[in-house]
């Protein structure tokens, strides 16, 4: 294939031919082909042509780029639906989530906020109501902590047991928030001290809004403006987000806009009509903010198949009231529990990896993981759950997970 000067036909370890170089509609891999006077350009290989390069010593690698990417190879995405989408716990390993497969959950879409028009506005029961740009906030003394988020309707099931964890529980994902402390702000504007509220309306189509106790302004809620050492992507309320350290994702308002002082909490819409839950003898609970403890055993777990043999069974684990002290699993249907091994560090109201390594002899089992936090708080079953809450399935459902193990090694989810 001459270029447009009449060069020799290109030339690699492999004859690739020009389809092969210009690539198909499901490019897979990138290839620098090289043609006999030197010059040097790229070229897109089909997934069923990458066997053509079997040595890749042989052939010019891609130059360093303006953006990072992923593996041809590697796929992980998240589950979408109309209004959320599930990080792949499955696929992931370690406990920081990437943050692009960050879960979401949005009320009318993710709205496009220019960041320098952005103002936060703090006013009602303060000494000086006063309006922040993101320059002003990032003026002040920063915070930067590893933490999880979790929606408060994090649970789901399958009567056919084929859902993964993604299915299950993936709108929770873990993440190094950074931003300026509330309570350095509280301070800037004088908050009154007959406050005991707060309210945080974000700014987008749903204007969200939500009442917060002051006390946990006070403690360790942040406004973040960057995530994982980037901005905050728009997904998770670029610029500016609140960031409640073990409460409910819903709280945790995105696209923040304004700050209200108050002696009472405000009523919304999202706490009243919507995230308050039954808890039996026809009462609701309302103001429910902590995530209680949890686990899922990540592998093995569906659609995956194992053998017979010793298997690392692994897992997360996690806690809003605090650290995860101690996992426990049990290989035959909740008979006896084991203590499970916990990857350091072991940080508050975050996302712990465990692992626990099993022999399996390939006979049909249950495998299941529960969590104790460091209140002493036990991850209940779900019979348990049901039962004190007469059936109601909305929010706050943190079940132990059970995963059947057929005998020819398939792997499906089990309610317990």
């Amino acid at each position: 294939m001459p270029d447009q000067k009449g060069d020799k036909p290109l030339t690699t370890e492999k004859k690739i031919s020009r389809r092969t170089l210009l690539g198909g509609a499901a490019t897979a891999a990138v290839v620098l082909a090289q043609t006999a006077s030197g010059k040097t350009f790229q070229a897109a290989l089909t997934k069923s042509e990458l066997h053509l390069i079997e040595d890749p010593t042989k052939v010019p690698g891609v130059p360093p780029g303006t953006l990072g990417t992923r593996s041809p190879f590697e796929k992980p995405v998240k589950a979408p639906s109309d209004i959320s989408s599930r990080t792949p716990l499955q696929d992931l390993f370690g406990t920081i989530t990437p943050s692009d497969l960050h879960f979401e959950r949005n009320h009318n879409g993710v709205p496009a906020i220019d960041p320098a028009k952005y103002e936060l506005v703090i006013h009602g029961m303060v000494n000086k109501p006063m309006v922040f740009t993101l320059t002003d906030l990032k003026r002040f003394p920063s915070v930067s902590r590893i933490a999880f988020l979790e929606c408060s309707g994090n649970y789901r099931g399958a009567a056919d047991g084929k859902v993964t964890p993604q299915q299950i529980c993936g709108l929770t994902s873990q993440s190094e928030w950074t931003g300026v402390k509330l309570s350095t702000l509280f301070r800037e504007v004088g908050v009154s001290p007959k406050s005991t509220w707060f309210l945080a309306e974000g700014g987008d189509a749903a204007v969200m809004t939500r009442s917060v106790p002051i006390e946990k302004g006070w403690e360790d809620a942040i406004i973040c403006y960057a995530q994982n050492g980037e901005a905050i992507r728009p997904e998770q309320g670029y610029p500016v987000r609140l960031f409640l350290p073990g409460w409910e994702g819903n709280i945790n308002v995105k696209w923040l806009r304004r700050i209200e002082l108050s002696d009472q909490p405000f009523q919304t819409r999202q706490e009243t009509s919507k995230y308050t839950e039954a808890i039996g003898g026809g009462k609701i609970r309302q103001f429910s903010f902590t995530i209680d403890a949890r686990s899922i055993i990540t592998y093995p777990s569906y659609p995956q198949k194992v053998e017979k043999g010793w298997i690392e069974i692994r897992g997360i684990a996690w806690s809003g009231r605090g650290k995860v002290v101690r996992v426990e699993v049990s290989t035959d249907a909740g008979k006896t529990w084991k203590p499970a091994e916990l990857q350091d560090p072991v940080m508050d109201k975050a996302h712990t990896a465990f692992r626990y390594l099993w022999n399996w002899n390939g006979q049909p089992t249950e495998i299941l993981s529960r969590t104790v936090d460091e209140t002493g708080y036990v991850q209940p079953f779900l019979k348990d759950l049901l039962a004190a809450r007469g059936g109601n399935m909305g929010y706050h459902y943190n079940p132990v997970t059970a995963w059947y193990i057929q005998n020819d090694g398939q792997v499906l989810f089990k309610a317990t």
